[in-house]
């Protein structure tokens, strides 16, 4: 299936002002993840713009360490999903607890980019742009029009580059999911 680029959000809808941020609730796992989810989707052309705006400032300032920090980060990750497909242990971890999963690639990366002394390029170009995605994503409250992109998504009509890693990571919107089988039983 033909992969296409999410649009670009309109600014003022990506930061619309405080009365469309809330905090989430923390007691509510699947329903956090679900706005993260949701909003990492529907948002993800914006997010790659401001990520492309940091790692190319700190490309810039340090470019070798860069290039090296994004490519040991994109193995560690594929070596993770490969490694979760094949392991169970893995697989059930990696679908109940996204974050941590994250976090523990985003540790083995960092202990390996500090055996060539890129630490500061990766905090500063890799983390630090995630984490303001993960900021964003979870205090951004979804609207309609994000609700209805998200399950065109889920069902398989559009297909975007997030889309693709949060199927990597098996993070999928519930709802979304049950009416995938739905379909999928109703081909059959």
């Amino acid at each position: 299936m033909d992969v296409n680029i999410a649009p670009l959000r309109a600014w003022d809808d990506f930061f619309p002002g405080s009365d469309r941020f809330a905090r989430p609730d923390f007691r509510d796992i699947s329903k956090w993840n679900n706005r993260v989810v949701s909003n990492l989707l529907y948002y993800q052309t914006n997010y790659l713009v401001v990520a492309a705006m940091m790692i190319s400032v700190v490309g810039f300032l340090s470019p070798f360490n860069m290039i090296l920090g994004g490519i040991v980060v994109v193995l560690v990750f594929t070596g993770f999903v490969w490694a979760a497909h094949n392991k169970d242990v893995l697989r059930r971890m990696k679908k109940r607890y996204p974050t941590t999963f994250v976090m523990v690639v985003m540790l083995a990366s960092y202990f390996l980019i500090s055996m060539f002394g890129g630490v500061m390029v990766f905090v500063f170009g890799i983390t630090f742009p995630l984490l303001l995605m993960f900021i964003h994503a979870s205090l951004r409250l979804r609207n309609l029009k994000n609700k209805l992109e998200n399950k065109m998504e889920g069902i398989g009509l559009k297909r975007t580059p997030m889309g693709i890693v949060l199927d990597a990571l098996e993070q999928q919107e519930e709802n979304v999911n049950k009416f995938t089988d739905y379909i999928n039983k109703m081909k059959e």
